[in-house]
């Protein structure tokens, strides 16, 4: 970190008043000086360094600075399996209220239930504010086993078959209601086959092994070689054998689909496995076939019941019917998702739709139009497109009344915000954004009301922390504040550009809102910089194409070196797909090639890009796309003040016409 930044930051904090205090119940005006801050940084260092001994020596020089509760944190986090109750309690006590003090609290809350201290857990756990953590639910549900209350093994099921990992907690609650058989084989099964049709072998092998720990050997060598496994089943099957032929299919269905329904239309599994546990492999072999944009994908869901298949093959046989033009079966699908799936504002526009398709009378139109009215607004992609089947356009929501000078001083006196804001003012962002979020989110402490994320979205805008100031104010439910939503820093700037080279400024707004939130230091995991997001291979090949000259890789982090390069590929890329902004947009995140593919081949029909970008099977990118044309529709409306068609700049998609060569064949 500059001094010189560090020294800039602190005057400006200084100078708005946003010197937080150290905790809630203990204020102190002490923000620091940049050799303090310097000290904050250099604990940060030491944490993630798990230099515990460090930590040690500089805490004792941060008290009273602004960020003294994240360097208490981090030295006793780092020594938590060695601490005394007495100095956690000191901590929870002395932080009272603060982020740190519950952040502590789920980590020392996780580290009782490894340890089975049940007296301590059930005496923490009420005070636990985020009680986000699954792990830590099932825990306590583990210490309520004989509650009369509430049904705990469902419960248990749930936050189980939720997880993406194989963690102990709901595994060890888990395993206790299966003793008591509260908990069915079943959902055991049911978690090992979502974790082989989510390639996580771990998951499986670890709930097999709680039925039967030598089950889970066969398991691992199931996930190997399920081929292998398949060719031995010719004896009629026992229970759990048929458990473990279906986890065969379903492996061999995530690596070769085409081969899975070879396999499971033999005579012999007809017989022999159950309607659901065909119908499950189905829709694991009707998924994958779609995600390769396979034409069979949809006649493989048919083979098996809707009712009988699980979310994620509700989903994607719903891509799969749009992308066969097949209307019944987006109704039919639709219908059987679950009532939390189906209130997804996607599958109620594509229910919509169908039944409109389907419609034969006056009468038939009244619900899908119902459908489409309870979503339609500017809220996102498929609030805009229900906007647009009602025959309206999108257009600038009324503002909400200005805030009051008292609102916004109460936002400025937010200790958890001045922290937030302080930590991300002198680098530590990670830090500051999960105190801004805990600070803002609803379910802690009551959370905030509409007129609150407001100020709070208005003071980050103020320090020109977009990301804060974007995402607090998305979250208000009954009002909508689009300046703050869809803010244009830099618009001299991008404005210039997208003039200079004939692009469409909304789009580029919509596009770096989506990559970087207009955080000018972004840096992604795979070492995209700045606010467009740009991988050095990809800036040194445009500032080529450009003209460029002496490029050099430091200079992505300035400014109008990064939206010259971010927007000449985009241009670059948008002229190669023939001015379509869906497709430019998915090249932008994943790279030309894949949508060259996607478009597929000649001879298939256009597509409405909406159809097109729900099948993308990249989730990534298929939300990118969703929410880059959302946000540049709305941009276009915030600056030209006309009403907006989504629709038009979603245009239609299909396969390159004969004889058109790429543009740039060479495009990175």
């Amino acid at each position: 970190m500059q001094l010189p930044f560090i020294l800039t930051s602190i005057a400006l904090l200084a100078a708005l008043g946003l010197m937080a205090p150290a905790s809630a119940q203990a204020p102190s005006r002490l923000a620091g000086t940049a050799a303090s801050d310097q000290i904050i940084l250099e604990m940060n260092l030491a944490f993630k360094k798990g230099n515990i001994r460090r930590l040690s020596e500089l805490l004792p020089q941060t008290r009273g600075h602004t960020l003294e509760p994240w360097a208490a944190f981090w030295e006793l986090r780092a020594r938590l399996d060695s601490a005394s109750p007495a100095e956690i309690q000191e901590f929870l006590n002395h932080f009272a209220g603060t982020y740190q003090e519950d952040r502590l609290r789920n980590d020392w809350l996780l580290l009782l239930g490894q340890r089975h201290e049940w007296g301590s857990f059930m005496a923490e756990y009420p005070n636990f504010r985020m009680n986000d953590d699954r792990s830590v639910q099932c825990y306590a549900l583990l210490t309520d086993f004989n509650s009369s209350e509430r049904d705990v093994a469902q419960q248990v099921a749930d936050l189980w078959l939720a997880q993406r990992e194989a963690d102990e907690g709901c595994a060890a609650a888990a395993e206790q209601q299966i003793k008591a058989k509260k908990l069915q084989p079943q959902t055991v099964w049911l978690r090992a086959r979502l974790g082989f049709e989510n390639d996580s072998p771990r998951i499986a092998t670890q709930a097999v092994g709680l039925l039967n720990a030598e089950w889970a050997n066969t398991v691992s060598a199931i996930y190997s070689r399920p081929e292998h496994y398949l060719e031995g089943k010719l004896l009629a099957l026992r229970l759990r054998t048929k458990e473990l032929v279906t986890l065969a299919m379903i492996r061999l269905a995530v690596k070769d689909p085409e081969a899975a329904a070879v396999e499971i239309d033999k005579l012999r599994w007809k017989t022999q496995l159950s309607q659901e546990e065909r119908s499950w492999v189905w829709g694991v072999i009707g998924k994958r076939a779609a995600m390769r944009l396979s034409d069979k994908s949809l006649a493989y869901f048919m083979k098996g019941q809707d009712k009988l298949m699980q979310a994620d093959h509700l989903a994607w046989k719903v891509r799969a019917a749009l992308r066969a033009g097949n209307w019944q079966q987006v109704a039919v699908a639709t219908a059987a998702m679950n009532e939390a799936q189906g209130k997804d504002s996607a599958w109620i526009y594509w229910r919509a739709r169908a039944l409109l398709k389907l419609a034969q009378t006056e009468a038939d139109r009244v619900e899908p139009r119902r459908l489409l009215e309870s979503i339609a607004g500017v809220r996102g992609f498929y609030e805009q497109l229900a906007l647009e089947e009602l025959g309206q356009r999108i257009t600038l929501p009324t503002a909400p009344a200005a805030l009051t000078a008292e609102e916004k001083e109460a936002a400025r006196q937010n200790p958890g915000l001045a922290r937030a804001l302080y930590a991300i003012q002198i680098g530590l962002r990670s830090e500051g954004v999960r105190e801004w979020n805990y600070s803002t989110n609803l379910h802690q402490r009551g959370g905030m009301n509409d007129r609150e994320l407001l100020a709070a979205a208005d003071l980050a805008c103020q320090h020109e922390v977009w990301d804060r100031c974007i995402n607090t104010s998305e979250r208000t439910k009954d009002v909508i504040d689009f300046a703050q939503r869809f803010p244009m820093p830099h618009k001299d700037a991008v404005l210039q550009r997208s003039a200079q080279i004939g692009l469409d400024p909304a789009y580029v707004y919509g596009l770096i809102r989506q990559e970087s939130r207009f955080v000018m230091d972004a840096r992604s995991g795979v070492g995209a910089s700045g606010l467009m997001q740009v991988m050095l291979p990809t800036a040194r090949w445009t500032a080529k194409k450009i003209g460029l000259a002496n490029f050099q890789p430091q200079q992505l982090g300035e400014r109008d070196t990064n939206i010259a390069i971010g927007t000449g590929y985009l241009k670059l890329v948008l002229d190669d797909f023939a001015g379509s902004m869906p497709l430019a947009a998915a090249a932008y995140n994943a790279g030309p090639s894949r949508p060259r593919s996607w478009r597929g081949q000649a001879g298939a029909p256009m597509l409405e890009a909406a159809i097109w970008a729900e099948n993308v099977p990249f989730t990534e990118t298929r939300d990118y796309v969703k929410k880059v044309l959302s946000n540049s529709t709305n941009y276009a409306a915030l600056i030209s003040g006309q009403p907006q068609s989504l629709k038009s700049r979603l245009g239609m998609v299909g396969p390159r016409g004969a004889g058109v060569a790429d543009i740039n064949s060479d495009l990175p």
